[in-house]
């Protein structure tokens, strides 16, 4: 529950810190933190942790909008994102870089299928729609497959209790 807090904190704050660099949305700052905290916690809390981030997000910062509802697309995005993580890696190093592209193929398939919905909602053309979202967020997906692995592995070299050899200590 503490590492998936603190994971929900980093995601509302991360953005925060792009946008004030002018960075914005290109690099997914929200979702970088949800995904890691996929290799770090069990799949409930990280896919609960995923899905109610943005929608927090929105209310506290106006960021991702409720209207037009990208908090609830992201908020999918998220819960997909973080859970492929956790199911898949389930505290195996040896599965790592299967758990990160399948959770990113999975992360970014949702954020697809949910602008192409949105966009049939609100009449604007959902192929060029749901392609600019998926191609807006190439240096974010670039990103992720750069840091996440770095970061799981030097916790997982670190040792202690998020990375216990046996499944009944992770749970």
């Amino acid at each position: 529950m503490v590492i998936s807090a603190v994971m929900a904190a980093l995601a509302l704050t991360l953005p925060m810190a792009f946008h004030a660099a002018g960075l914005g949305s290109k690099f997914l700052p929200m979702l970088l933190p949800l995904l890691l905290n996929g290799f770090l916690v069990p799949v409930p809390w990280a896919a609960v942790t995923g899905a109610v981030v943005p929608p927090l997000s929105s209310l506290a910062t106006g960021m991702p909008p409720m209207f037009p509802p990208v908090a609830m697309g992201m908020s999918i995005e998220g819960a997909i994102l973080g859970g492929a993580a956790a199911a898949i890696y389930g505290g195996q190093r040896s599965r790592l870089w299967w758990a990160l592209l399948i959770a990113v193929f999975l992360g970014r398939a949702a954020a697809f299928a949910s602008t192409w919905l949105l966009a049939r909602l609100f009449q604007l053309p959902p192929t060029m729609t749901s392609a600019a979202v998926l191609i807006q967020g190439i240096p974010g997906v670039v990103l992720q497959l750069a840091v996440v692995p770095v970061v799981v592995g030097r916790i997982a070299r670190r040792g202690g209790i998020l990375f216990a050899h046996d499944s009944q200590s992770q749970a």
